[in-house]
C-alpha cells in the first residue's frame, strides 16, 4: 500500500512538472486581442495585422493625465531601452483612453517628453470613447472610463505582454516596481 501511494505521488508530481514545461510564459492569461485598425501618431492606419508575427507590449494612457500616465510612459521607455540593449525585438503600443483630445500631434508631443523611440512604439487614437472602453474590456480585461467629476480617466495601469498570435499572455505593474528582468525574459521566451 505504501509503495503504491509513493508511486502515485511520484506520478502526479511528474505530470505537474510535464504540464508546466509546455508553457512559454508563466501565468498565461490567454486573452485574444480583438481585431482593430486605429490611427497612430503618424496619422496613419495601424492595427492588429501590423503586429502579426511580433511580440508586443501594450498599455493604456492619455496625454492630459495628472497621475499614473507619466510614470507609466517613463517606465515603458526604460523597458524599450532595456530590450534594445539586450538585442530583443518587441513592439510597443500605447492606446489613448482620451481619443477626443489625443490627436496624433498631441501623442507625438507626449512621447517626446519620455524619449520614446517611435520606430517600434505606436501611440494610437482615432476611435470613439465607447470603442476604446469596449476594446480595453474585451481584449485586456481592464477599464477605460472617463471620470464624471473631472477631465481625467480611470484606466488600467498594467503592461500587457502579447504573443505573436495576438494573445495577451501576461500582465505586469506599469507604474511602480516594474519587473524589467522578468518582462525581458518573458519577451525572449516568446521570440
Amino acid at each position: 500500500m505504501r509503495k503504491r501511494l509513493l508511486f502515485l505521488t511520484g506520478l502526479l508530481s511528474m505530470l505537474v512538472i510535464i504540464a508546466a514545461c509546455g508553457k512559454d510564459v508563466p501565468d498565461d492569461l490567454d486573452w485574444q486581442v480583438e481585431e482593430f485598425t486605429y490611427t497612430d501618431h503618424t496619422n496613419s492606419e495601424f492595427g492588429l495585422n501590423d503586429l502579426e508575427g511580433n511580440v508586443w507590449i501594450a498599455n493604456f494612457i492619455f496625454t492630459n493625465c495628472e497621475t499614473v500616465c507619466p510614470p507609466m510612459t517613463a517606465n515603458m521607455s526604460q523597458l524599450q531601452d532595456k530590450l534594445k540593449k539586450a538585442d530583443i525585438d518587441a513592439e510597443f503600443v500605447s492606446f489613448s483612453v482620451d481619443p477626443e483630445r489625443d490627436t496624433p500631434d498631441e501623442l507625438v508631443a507626449f512621447s517626446e517628453k519620455f524619449d520614446a523611440d517611435l520606430s517600434n512604439w505606436h501611440f494610437l487614437t482615432g476611435y470613439s470613447g465607447d470603442e476604446i472602453q469596449e476594446f480595453a474590456q474585451n481584449s485586456f480585461q481592464t477599464l477605460a472610463l472617463p471620470d464624471p467629476n473631472s477631465d481625467q480617466f480611470t484606466h488600467g495601469t498594467a503592461f500587457y505582454l502579447v504573443n505573436k498570435e495576438g494573445v495577451v499572455v501576461k500582465k505586469y505593474s506599469g507604474v511602480s516596481n516594474v519587473p524589467y528582468e522578468e518582462i525581458i525574459n518573458d519577451v525572449k521566451a516568446l521570440q
